[in-house]
């Protein structure tokens, strides 16, 4: 599935609505199914970008946290700062076609896709020419070893 399906999907199932069924998620739980810190978590609290349930000092994630949070971390991995992250996940319109948040993803992307192809022609250049360098290192060091063998003989 591509970036921009991810990013539909997420904001989608994000905005879904809480069900009394839905089975909850504590925080220690949400942050080991997810590889990531209870401060991280707490973050995105602190930064309004996920809204756990509280049952007395329990934070309880439901389904549209877990939605929410896994769109964050993808965002987050693509290079989206978190108020890109959460501009897009805040134009969800449950009752809408959503055509303005998928128009702003897509804006997003795009522009986020350029800067990764930039970075990744200059990393092609830095590798290249890291490689040269090291090339060029063994070459002369073969050299100089050689010259010593034939000066001990």
């Amino acid at each position: 599935m591509k970036t921009n399906d991810l990013i539909a999907e997420a904001a989608t199932t994000a905005a879904g609505e809480l069900h009394e069924s839905e089975e909850l998620t504590r925080i220690g739980e949400m942050a080991k199914h997810f590889g990531i810190t209870l401060r991280t978590l707490r973050f995105y609290e602190d930064k309004g970008l996920i809204n756990p349930q509280r049952d007395g000092t329990t934070r309880l994630y439901s389904h549209r946290d877990k939605a929410r949070l896994k769109l964050i971390l993808l965002g987050r991995k693509v290079g989206f700062s978190l108020r890109d992250v959460k501009q897009m996940m805040d134009l969800y319109d449950p009752s809408g076609s959503n055509a303005r948040q998928l128009k702003v993803a897509l804006e997003k992307s795009e522009k986020q896709m350029a800067r990764l192809q930039k970075q990744h022609a200059l990393l092609d250049e830095a590798i290249a020419d890291l490689s040269r360098s090291m090339d060029e290192a063994r070459l002369r060091l073969s050299g100089n070893m050689a010259a010593q063998q034939t000066a001990a003989a």
